[in-house]
């Protein structure tokens, strides 16, 4: 029988927010322009570790964007689709990701809550644990013997 524990970091709040899912970690950046289809909620850079899984719903987990500003058009669309991540964790401010969040909020109502966490933090992410995002930067990553503690890429 597998036995669980909550372990908590916490990060620096870009925007505020409540989520909950299962985190999809990657080490590398992701160009959600040519890289996320905002149809499907699908990463679908085949170049890109997480190429291939849905992060629609789920808690997405990267160091920050790459390329260009469309980015932040390809992330708003999917959140007025409802395919985009509940949350989004990140180092540092990604001016992408804040614009996104912010815009989202300010158009349709719905929080993208962001947090960025100090590469250390980062690290401990375990790809497909369950967590849960609060609005105070608080992440809780539920974690059961076993879990696999690497992330994609």
């Amino acid at each position: 029988m597998r036995t669980g524990r909550a372990v908590t970091i916490r990060g620096r709040v870009l925007i505020p927010g409540d989520a909950a899912g299962t985190l999809l970690v990657s080490r590398e950046p992701l160009s959600f322009w040519g890289g996320y289809d905002s149809d499907t909620g699908e990463v679908i850079d085949r170049r890109h570790p997480l190429s291939g899984e849905t992060a629609a719903g789920r808690i997405l987990a990267i160091p920050g964007t790459r390329g260009s500003s469309t980015t932040t058009a390809v992330l708003l669309e999917a959140v007025r689709r409802g395919t985009a991540p509940s949350a989004i964790l990140t180092m540092g401010t990604d001016s992408f990701l804040v614009l996104s969040a912010v815009v989202a909020d300010e158009m349709y109502g719905r929080a993208l809550p962001l947090v960025a966490l100090e590469e250390e933090d980062f690290r401990r992410l375990i790809h497909r644990a369950s967590v849960s995002v609060k609005p105070d930067g608080s992440v809780v990553i539920l974690q059961s013997s076993g879990s696999p503690s690497q992330a994609c890429g």
